[in-house]
């Protein structure tokens, strides 16, 4: 996963916990729960595990929101959008613009952002 000015985030298996898998940052540190092994019955469930544990770890541990909607620099949340996982802004809910799905959720660094050039 990406973040900006970050390394990648990583899976990463805690040795007394061999059975948990966290999601790090590149340093190993993390923060919250494992991900669920039963998710991986369902590639959807699977991918928010992982996405939520994502937010978790940078909130947590980076004291951040991500990712950010270019449009409205508001932190964006996982949900399913007509069956596929997508990042979500609630723009609408704090006036600053229509709430609206950003990017699938994994394709945030193939997404073009719009141009402000008043930015």
């Amino acid at each position: 996963m990406t973040l900006p000015e970050q390394e990648p985030l990583q899976l990463l298996a805690v040795p007394d916990e061999p059975e948990n898998v966290y999601v790090a940052l590149a340093n190993g540190q993390w923060h919250g729960n494992p991900l669920h092994p039963e998710a991986a019955d369902d590639p959807v469930s699977a991918l928010a595990s992982v996405a939520d544990a994502a937010q978790e770890t940078v909130t947590e541990c980076l004291w951040q929101a991500w990712p950010l909607c270019a449009e409205h620099g508001l932190g964006m949340h996982p949900r399913d959008a007509d069956g596929q996982l997508s990042w979500w802004c609630a723009g609408e809910q704090l006036r600053r613009g229509p709430a609206h799905i950003r990017a699938a959720v994994g394709a945030l660094d193939t997404f073009v952002h719009p141009r402000h050039p008043n930015r």
